[in-house]
């Protein structure tokens, strides 16, 4: 478990999403932190593990890819020591493949097959800030079905 409140919170969102089923449910939580947190004004960290869970309970792909670039600037203001910090298992670098892997996936959703490969190659660069667990088992399988539905060789 994490020290720090917010992330607690959206831990909570993601437990609603992805565990229990209730995408509305945690839609609304994290509008509802978006807006404690002050938004895009908010501290870099949370603004972005907060925009990258909102971005998986969109139900439209453009605003999943709003959400997801929201994510992708904030990641770039934050430290690793934030990070540690806020107890986040990861380094800043590690943020970064997970990211571009759901930017690579909107931008293939929308037909916009050129960046969804950049985004794809991005995540790629970065694979190896991941550790082999679950979670970078979780980011390299998603890379490869990306990668597949692209037509590229894995």
């Amino acid at each position: 478990m994490t020290a720090d409140p917010t992330m607690t919170r959206i831990g909570q969102g993601v437990e609603l999403h992805h565990h229990q089923g209730r995408r509305d449910a945690a839609r609304e939580l994290f509008a509802q932190i978006w807006d404690d947190i002050g938004g895009e004004q908010g501290d870099p960290l949370h603004v972005c593990v907060l925009a990258h869970s909102m971005a998986d309970v969109q139900d439209v792909v453009e605003q999943e890819l709003m959400w997801d670039l929201r994510a992708l600037a904030a990641v770039g203001l934050i430290t690793d020591e934030r990070v540690a910090q806020a107890g986040v298992p990861l380094s800043v670098a590690g943020l970064y493949p997970s990211l571009h892997l759901n930017l690579s996936e909107c931008y293939r959703k929308l037909g916009d097959l050129d960046r969804a490969r950049e985004h794809l190659q991005q995540a790629r660069d970065g694979i190896g800030a991941l550790g082999d667990d679950e979670y970078g088992r979780l980011i390299k399988g998603g890379l490869e079905q990306v990668a597949e539905q692209l037509g590229e060789t894995v």
